[in-house]
């Protein structure tokens, strides 16, 4: 189902990408036979179709499983106790991960959220999760709400908890809302004063009684909350000298899932972390070897029941398990 547009106005360009896309993917023309009936060069023809990929216009789905995959995610869910896991294969040592995770999650979410049951659903940020919007197919629920789960950057971004929430409802043709807050409070007092708002309260009830969470998990090295989100009165150094492994939803923990003892998580705009224990559904997004240790403090403390990740990184939780 496509989605409805929301201006009268129609974009050239983006017309142009859709005709071709349409002529090479559906109609099946060579992209020298497109070139000629559209009366643009093959080069042209060749960038619109990444770039309707890139942006989401064309979708792949590919309705296979590979053994080794299927191995993986059952040995996943026996070990951690998981209702579901989903592994996605991986060709090459130079993977992009952020786009084959989140192309599995994009799957995932279709089918999850087409589930009448499902009528409110958090959404937190990150690259994966942004990636993730681009591989979903259309949905029409409009009687579903996704809201997103923690407060945001202050400076506009497409992985941002705000930019990804409403991309999130614009597909599923759902309603949505915010946390309208920054991630962290200027002080653990400074949070304490917000975080009896009528407002704040309310956005963090709603969350409560959610259906379901996507989250993606960040490591201390490369995270997007590391390079943008972090207080300018904190450290990565010393959040790690606290024995930070990474963060989710803005909590810094250490190795074995439990928050750090550091002034930061008594800051945090957004669920508590032990909201994260008894919210059902917690989707984990997230792969790569320096994101294992954060992924298995999660599935170690036991607050996720489906995860999305890579082969690679399913060996290395398993092996870490061992």
């Amino acid at each position: 189902m496509s989605r409805p547009p929301k201006t009268d106005f129609i974009d050239p360009d983006e017309h142009l990408i859709v005709r071709l896309a349409w002529a090479c993917e559906v109609q099946g023309m060579t992209q020298a036979q497109a070139a000629e009936k559209f009366g643009v060069t093959r080069l042209r023809v060749n960038k619109s179709l990444r770039e309707a990929r890139d942006r989401g216009i064309v979708r792949v789905s590919i309705n296979s499983s590979l053994a080794p995959c299927v191995e993986l995610e059952e040995a996943l869910c026996a070990r951690f106790n998981l209702s579901t896991a989903m592994v996605a294969p991986v060709a090459g040592e130079n993977a992009d991960l952020h786009t084959i995770i989140g192309a599995a999650l994009g799957q995932f979410l279709t089918r999850f959220l087409s589930q009448p049951d499902i009528t409110l659903f958090g959404m937190s940020w990150g690259n994966t999760l942004n990636r993730a919007t681009r591989f979903m197919e259309p949905l029409d629920r409009p009687d579903l709400e996704i809201t997103s789960v923690m407060g945001g950057l202050t400076k506009g971004s497409d992985v941002n908890s705000y930019e990804i929430t409403t991309r999130l409802a614009d597909l599923c043709n759902a309603q949505h809302s915010y946390v309208t807050a920054p991630i962290y409070a200027s002080s653990p007092e400074s949070r304490e004063i917000l975080s009896v708002q009528q407002e704040f309260q309310g956005s963090v009830e709603k969350i409560r009684k959610a259906s379901g969470v996507a989250l993606a998990a960040g490591d201390m090295a490369s995270s997007l909350l590391v390079a943008d989100g972090l207080p300018e009165d904190v450290t990565a150094e010393e959040l790690i000298a606290c024995g930070a492994v990474g963060d989710i939803a803005g909590h810094i923990l250490n190795a074995d899932g439990a928050p750090i003892d550091h002034p930061i998580n008594d800051r945090v705009l957004g669920i508590a972390l032990s909201d994260l224990d008894h919210l059902p559904n917690v989707i984990l997004a997230a792969g790569g070897a320096r994101k294992a240790l954060i992924i298995h403090a999660l599935l170690k403390r036991g607050c996720v029941d489906h995860v999305v990740t890579d082969e690679g990184t399913a060996r290395l939780l398993l092996e870490r398990a061992a």
